[in-house]
Order: structure tokens, then C-alpha cells, then sequence
């Protein structure tokens, strides 16, 4: 199914940017799990737009509704519904992509699967179903938290700009410290200025995201297709501008001979240990009990608000020149996302895991 992911967890979501509404619905979520629609609005509140200068200005509170699945304050174990109203559409903005094609965007593939597609605000391609991720993503935060399992995401770059920072060391209170989320102060003021000075002039920025998921018990990922980090894998490359992914050393690992990037294993009390994480919590596709560490690269926004050249739907060459409300760097808004998508995977794999157990 297009629109489902996971095994034991299932999730499916549903909805358009500029539609009535949107929502997911969460199958697998074990019964006695304390929910309500406070706990699953801390991290929506965290994604929506219009919470700083230097993400989109649309207005959307992003109210979530629990529809189904919850007694008295607890998961029955049938499917869970969460409604999320759309408020803020301006669907005028986008009436001269109609026809268009927006470069980098998915207008020109949506018509070539379809044949045809929904133009405003891009409808269901757009970042705004990402909503209905972090909804269901708070649901798993609450199970996975009562086994002390604890996930954050940070942005670690904006374009040339670099955080160099401990991943085991990073809090949510210097994550949230700054618009940017960045748990720098000084770093996080350089993104900020970079990506202000992008929006000024109708540019874009990209950037990295890294999370950590600390207190993942060993054992979790299967040994082939359904490796840890080959669904951690597919699950961020689903993201909208996520163009690149990689876990523990990824890319730069391939610089170290084996002798060096080899993380060895000792013994602190009952538990086995590595004394570097190079695998990034991950081996053999299975969770190692180290923290799991990975990082998402987001491409530049692809609406910049000045002139370019495209093509309509007829092949016709033409101009177009973008309006709306756009995110100049999504990066502020993608890190409670790329949350949502660890704990989604990580929340199957544990229940995949209990049940062989």
C-alpha cells in the first residue's frame, strides 16, 4: 500500500495540503497505553508552521483529534484515528501551477503515475501530510517510552554550516532553545542569519538532521530485507526533500581501514559493549543495545520565490513565478519529523521482536 508503512505498528495516513483535513490511522498499538490528545499535540506543535520567522508563515494550529482507539484516557488495542483540520489553505496562490511544473517538484511525476494531480500547495507530495507522521509518531513515543527508549533529532547543518557536537550529550532543552533547533547557541544564530538572508532574496537552503535513539534494547532488526537500518533507511528517504541517508560513520567511515573502524566489544557487568559506535548502534541489520544514531540530508526547498523557467503539462516552455507561503529552510520543522520516523520504525521492531520472544 502507497500510503501504509510498518509490520506490527501500522500506520496509514491520509489527507492534501489544501484538503478538508488530514490524519492517520494506527493498527498494532498493544491495549493499557496511556493517550491523549495532549501528549500527541507537544510534538505537533513542534512541526507546524508559523512558529518562527524562518519557516512558512502559514497559520495552522494543527488541533489533533482522537477519533477512535482510546478509552478513558487508554489504547484499546483496535485502530487508532487521529484528525488533524486543514485552516489555513490559500489555494489562489497556486492557481498558475495549474499547469506548470514547478521545478524539483513532484508535479511533473505525479501526472506521468496519474495522469493528472492536485496543484494546490502540491496535495498530497506536499511536507503538510508529514502532520499525520508526527501524530502517530507521538503514539509510539508513549509506548516505546514506558521501556526507556528516548529519541531526539537536532539540526546539525544549514548549507556550509556545521554542528560538531556528542550526540550522546545532546538535550531536548538545547534542541528547543532556538527556532532553529540546533543545540548550539552560537551555531544556531549563524542558521538563523543564513537562512534569513536566503528568504530575503527568494532562496532556499538545505542541511543535515541527525537523531538518536538511546536505550534500544539489542536484538531489534531482522538479518535480511528487514534490517534496522534498511527500514530506518526507507522510512527517511519517504520524507519529502529528504535526499540522503546514513547511519553511524555512513559515508565518512569509508575513509578508515577495518582496523580502525571496527568498534570492539567489552563486557560492563551484565551487558556487552562496544568502546566506539562507528555501526551507529546498528550490525548485521540488528540493534546493538548502543544508541542508534543516524543522519537525514535535506535538499533546498525547491520554491524559491523568483522567476524560473519550465515546461507546462502540454511540453509548452514558459516562466513561472511562485507565490505562497513557503518553508526558505525545512530543517527547523524536519527534526520532530525525522523523530517521528524513528520511533514509528523502532516501535515495530520491538513489537516484531516481543513476539518471537
Amino acid at each position: 500500500m502507497a500510503s501504509s508503512t510498518g509490520v506490527l505498528f501500522r500506520v496509514h495516513t491520509f489527507g492534501e495540503s489544501h484538503g478538508p483535513e488530514l490524519g492517520a490511522i494506527i493498527d498494532g498499538c498493544p491495549p493499557g497505553l496511556p493517550l491523549d490528545e495532549a501528549s500527541i499535540q507537544q510534538d505537533l506543535d513542534r512541526r507546524r508552521p508559523g512558529q518562527s520567522r524562518i519557516v512558512s508563515q502559514r497559520q495552522e494550529a494543527d488541533r489533533v483529534r482522537i477519533a477512535s482507539g482510546v478509552f478513558e484516557g487508554r489504547t484499546t488495542g483496535t485502530p487508532i484515528a487521529l484528525l488533524i483540520e486543514n485552516g489555513d489553505q490559500r489555494s489562489s496562490d497556486y492557481d498558475d501551477m495549474r499547469t506548470k511544473y514547478r521545478p524539483s517538484h513532484a508535479d511533473y511525476t505525479y501526472d506521468a503515475k496519474y495522469g493528472l494531480r492536485d496543484h494546490r500547495g502540491g496535495g498530497r507530495a506536499s511536507a503538510r501530510e508529514t502532520a499525520a507522521r508526527v501524530a502517530a509518531g507521538a503514539v509510539a513515543r508513549g509506548m516505546l517510552d514506558r521501556h526507556g527508549i528516548e529519541v531526539l533529532a537536532w539540526v546539525s547543518s544549514v548549507s556550509d554550516l556545521e554542528l560538531a557536537c556528542d550526540p550522546a550529550a545532546v538535550t531536548r532543552e538545547a534542541i528547543e532553545a532556538t527556532p532553529v533547533r540546533c543545540p548550539d547557541p552560537d551555531v544556531a544564530w549563524s542558521m538563523i542569519q543564513a537562512i534569513e538572508a536566503a528568504r530575503k532574496d527568494g532562496d532556499s537552503l538545505g542541511g543535515v538532521v541527525t537523531a538518536v535513539a538511546r536505550g534500544v534494547p539489542a536484538g531489534l532488526g531482522e538479518p535480511v530485507f528487514d534490517k534496522l537500518d534498511a527500514d530506518l533507511a526507507r522510512a527517511m528517504l519517504s520524507l519529502p526533500a529528504a535526499k540522503g541517508f546514513e547511519v553511524g560513520s555512513g559515508f565518512a567511515g569509508t575513509r578508515l581501514r577495518g582496523s580502525e573502524h571496527n568498534d570492539l566489544f567489552y563486557r560492563e557487568g551484565a551487558r556487552v559493549r562496544t568502546r566506539t559506535n562507528r555501526s551507529g548502534g546498528v550490525q548485521g541489520g540488528i540493534s546493538n543495545g548502543e544508541d542508534v544514531i543516524l543522519r537525514v540530508a535535506f535538499k533546498p526547498t525547491a520554491t524559491v520565490l523568483r522567476p524560473q523557467p519550465t515546461v507546462d503539462q502540454d511540453g509548452n516552455e514558459t516562466t513561472l513565478e511562485p507565490r505562497g507561503r513557503h518553508d526558505p529552510c525545512v530543517l527547523p520543522r524536519a527534526a520532530p519529523i525525522v523523530e517521528a520516523q524513528l520511533l514509528l520504525v523502532l516501535a515495530d521492531h520491538w513489537l516484531r521482536q516481543r513476539a518471537i520472544r
